[in-house]
């Protein structure tokens, strides 16, 4: 699996079962910039062991894990990088050594009613080099065989050895073209890893927003529960005092009409658990049979202290530099360098040089031929020259050429657009903290004012000063504010991993380490 997983950093404070947005002190690792200020999650444990039946007992790192080694979406996207890497021994085979051999017969009849036959074998082996250079070794032998029907039958063998080598001077010249494609292939992979990292940040913050909704959903329910509890036994107490005569018969519409919404409330709660329960089901995908059918025991309860982001610049700088998509888009501007390189190579004409060198020898029989090879009486033989060719309009090169730099061009707005777009992501993540933040102390308050106003509303009634409708409405403000005191503590809990992810450093605050965590540098001119 292309992830390993690390220890988390234990969470302070004196609950070691709650995450909390605490802030972290600047560590500095090798060849990674200083993280900014983080919380700190429980330390992660092991997922082995984890039981195939039953109850399913899950801290939110236990589900990130999980989730990491086991989704099956991740788990097609985890063997991007492998498949990738192919590509790269596929443009390395270019330079490999190529053993080669071949042979054959002939034969030939001429006008004199001559019948000429031959055979010859040679083998060898070449290779081209980054520098643009081809080398040839070959070594072979044949044979001449005139037909024994004539009155000179004669048989003559041959051994030779030849050296051939061929030098690009233009098109095709030097290590930086040569290597051009290779060079993309690991970019590529590269960029594949960097893919690979957003799509686990990504996981890590779906499995975390599925953990607090499950949670949510739960808390939901134990609220309408309560609700339902306090409707019915108002409607109890209405109907009692209607028979003692102490209020009107209208009032048990208003404490049964409250008792049956409050029912509503209760049903969409428990449906919306098993719906939040199926999506972390999936997400997590757990060892064993029946997934659907196995109920999820949260572990991890949510902490909201208050995360000072004192300088967001600090945030800003990171995310620029660690996003894994905007380290992808350096990646390709990367490769766009490249491709310009080898189709402005494509313009030159093509000029080489070439120089064979070979000893020949000759003789009545295949063994002394072989020895005449490097005896001084052999044959030598020297060829060498230039090959050139360009065509003179040329104008694929020229399209290939003008298309590369306009693409490159895109490649280099794209980044800059989309480093814009990070400072913006960036920038309305701490916003919504912000928000769900405040929104916390406030729903606090509401819930401490609508209960004592409902309390006051039940004395009221009780003392025939009130009505059952305005007990209802009290009631119902009640739940409505317990609900929203929930719903901004998981709000805010989310608002914190959206602001990771959109920095870039949700796998390195959860001790997650995966491929993609060095910044991309552009050495540009």
């Amino acid at each position: 699996m292309a992830l390993a997983t690390g220890c988390l950093v234990p969470a302070r404070g004196p609950f070691n079962d709650r995450v909390g947005p605490q802030i972290m002190p600047e560590e500095k690792k090798e060849g990674l910039p200083a993280p900014p200020p983080a919380e700190p999650v429980e330390k992660v444990p092991s997922i082995v062991g984890v039981p195939q039946t039953g109850p399913l007992k899950l801290s939110l790192p236990q589900a990130i894990l999980l989730a990491l080694e086991n989704n099956r979406e991740f788990r097609v996207q985890d063997l991007q990088p492998q498949v990738q890497r192919t590509y790269e021994g596929e443009e390395e085979a270019l330079f490999d050594p190529i053993l080669w051999a071949d042979g054959g017969v002939g034969r030939e009849r001429t006008k004199a009613s001559t019948v000429n036959n031959s055979f010859g074998a040679e083998t060898g082996i070449s290779q081209y080099l980054p520098f643009g250079t081809a080398l040839n070794f070959s070594l072979g032998m044949d044979r001449s065989l005139d037909d024994p029907n004539t009155q000179d039958p004669d048989d003559e063998y041959r051994s030779y050895v030849n050296l051939g080598i061929t030098q690009a001077l233009l098109r095709g010249a030097g290590r930086d073209v040569n290597l051009a494609s290779l060079r993309q292939a690991r970019i590529d992979t590269a960029a594949s890893e960097y893919e690979l990292r957003g799509l686990a940040e990504a996981l890590t913050a779906s499995i975390e927003d599925a953990y607090w909704d499950v949670l949510l959903a739960q808390e939901e329910q134990e609220i309408y529960t309560k609700s339902l509890e306090l409707a019915n036994r108002l409607a109890r107490e209405t109907q009692e005092r209607i028979v003692l005569g102490q209020v009107a018969r209208t009032e048990i519409y208003f404490a049964e009409a409250e008792a049956a919404v409050r029912q509503q409330n209760l049903i969409n709660a428990q449906s919306r658990l098993k719906t939040n329960r199926l999506l972390l089901l999936r997400l997590v995908d757990p060892p064993g049979t029946s997934l659907w059918e196995r109920e999820v025991q949260l572990m991890t309860l949510p902490a909201t202290p208050e995360a000072r982001i004192t300088d967001i610049r600090v945030h800003l700088a990171f995310a620029l530099r660690m996003r894994p998509d905007l380290n992808q888009a350096r990646l390709g501007v990367e490769r766009g360098d490249l491709e310009v390189v080898k189709t402005r190579n494509g313009l030159l004409p093509r000029l080489d040089l070439f120089i064979t060198l070979g000893r020949s020898g000759y003789s009545h029989s295949f063994g002394n031929s072989v020895r005449d090879v490097g005896h001084s009486d052999g044959g030598m033989n020297l060829l060498g020259g230039f090959r050139f060719e360009f065509p003179p309009i040329n104008r694929g090169a020229k399209a290939r050429y003008e298309r590369s730099q306009l693409q490159l061009a895109q490649d280099e707005e794209a980044v800059e657009n989309l480093a814009q777009l990070v400072e913006e992501d960036v920038l309305s993540a701490r916003i919504e903290i912000n928000r769900a933040w405040e929104q916390i102390r406030a729903s606090a308050i509401t819930v401490t004012y609508q209960e004592k106003k409902l309390q006051a509303e039940i004395d009221r009634y009780r003392l025939g000063k009130s009505t059952m409708y305005r007990v209802a409405q009290a009631e119902r403000d009640l739940v409505e504010s317990q609900v929203s005191q929930v719903q901004a503590r998981i709000d805010y809990l989310k608002s914190l991993t959206r602001f990771f992810l959109a920095e870039g450093s949700l796998l390195l605050r959860r001790g997650i380490e995966a491929p993609g965590r060095e910044p991309v540098e552009l050495a540009r001119p």
